[in-house]
């Protein structure tokens, strides 16, 4: 994020807070929170309202609110609410649903003054996944953590697939991930080594390993369930590139 960036993103900050105490204690309609949250888009994101930032967007026979264009492809739905109003499971299935039907990654539920950001994983059955979200009241133009959760969603960190990274890295340091390595040959190995140095005479493989930590160690929903399928299948894949890379490195420094 650079100097540019982040002034634009500290000025709005400050700006929408006030606009949108204003608007809460006035209790503004949906319609009115969807202007705010669309020169939201534009002044602090980076969005332009006029070509890049589409209202009433058609999915099917139904609309979202508010659909992120750019280079002739959506990259973000945003659906909002009235800034009184709170965020249920039926708000957050309606946007979800939007992503989905339209086979959209990325979709917003905001009511101006909360903000939630879901990922949809196009598995089967299709689900979703909430990255993060924010109270913009209570965010801080001075916390730097505050101004990165902003930033992942700018019209510069989308174009760069700072998004996608920045849910990429979640994912390596979730609970799942890390559990589903913990259940690897690779792990097996480190922790027989290190028994066996402890212990020189202990009989122990590595299928016995992996059955104490997923019997014994980790939770059943760390193991268990359609999040521990995706999570299983991600690191497995991570590892196979990993591997990948080492033997390609080997075979060049092999023929040098």
């Amino acid at each position: 994020m650079n100097d540019k960036i982040e002034k634009r993103i500290q000025g709005g900050i400050k700006r929408y807070q006030t606009v949108l105490r204003n608007a809460k204690t006035k209790d503004v309609n949906e319609s009115d929170t969807v202007v705010i949250i669309t020169d939201m888009l534009n002044d602090i994101f980076g969005y332009d309202k006029y070509c890049e930032i589409t209202s009433e967007f058609a999915i099917k026979k139904t609309y979202c609110d508010l659909a992120i264009i750019l280079n002739d492809k959506v990259k973000l739905l945003v659906e909002c609410k009235a800034i009184g109003m709170d965020l249920k499971e039926e708000h957050v299935k309606q946007a979800c649903d939007y992503a989905s039907n339209l086979g959209i990654d990325w979709t917003i539920l905001s009511n101006g003054q909360y903000w939630r950001v879901y990922k949809m994983i196009f598995s089967k059955p299709v689900t979703r996944e909430l990255v993060y979200e924010f109270n913009f009241l209570e965010l801080s133009s001075k916390r730097k953590s505050d101004l990165e959760e902003l930033y992942y969603l700018t019209k510069e960190a989308v174009t760069k697939s700072k998004l996608e990274e920045y849910y990429y890295q979640r994912q390596i340091i979730s609970k799942h991930f890390i559990g589903q390595l913990l259940s690897t040959e690779l792990i097996a190995d480190v922790v027989r080594r290190q028994l066996r140095k402890i212990s020189p005479k202990i009989k122990i493989d590595n299928k016995q390993i992996i059955e104490l930590i997923e019997n014994d160690i980790l939770k059943r929903e760390i193991i268990e369930g359609e999040t521990a399928e995706i999570t299983r299948k991600r690191v497995n894949k991570a590892l196979r590139d990993i591997n990948r890379k080492s033997n390609k490195k080997q075979k060049v420094e092999i023929s040098n």
